[in-house]
C-alpha cells in the first residue's frame, strides 16, 4: 500500500480494507466511501475467542482428542492474524481519518 502523502493512496486503501469483509462489501457505495473494516474484523475476532471458549464443550464428544487439539490450535492461530488485521485495519483507517504517526526505531 502506498504511503498517506502519495497521491491517490486512498483507493487502494479503501480496496485493502475491503479486503477483510466478505466480497458483497463492496457493493454498497456507502461501504467503500466509509469503509467500517476495523468493525467487521473486530466482530470475526470476538466471534473466534467465544470459538475457542466453548470448543471443548461443543465438540468434545464428537471428534477425537488429537482432533480437538487441531481445532483449538487452529483457532488460536486464526485469532492471532485477526488481531493483526484489526491493528493493521485501525492504522490504515487512522490514516484516512488524517491521522498521522512517526515511525519509531
Amino acid at each position: 500500500m502506498p504511503p498517506p502523502e502519495s497521491e491517490g493512496w486512498q483507493v487502494p486503501a479503501v480496496s485493502w480494507l475491503l479486503d477483510h469483509c466478505p466480497a458483497d462489501y463492496r457493493g454498497y457505495a456507502g461501504w467503500r466511501k466509509n469503509p467500517v473494516a476495523v468493525r467487521h474484523i473486530d466482530a470475526q475476532l470476538e466471534a473466534m475467542r467465544q470459538a475457542y471458549r466453548e470448543v471443548r464443550v461443543d465438540l468434545g464428544d464428537q471428534v477425537s482428542t488429537t482432533a480437538l487439539a487441531e481445532i483449538q490450535s487452529d483457532l488460536e492461530s486464526e485469532g492471532l492474524r485477526l488481531r493483526a488485521s484489526a491493528r493493521s485495519a485501525r492504522l490504515v483507517f487512522d490514516a484516512m481519518q488524517g491521522k498521522r504517526y512517526i515511525p519509531r526505531l
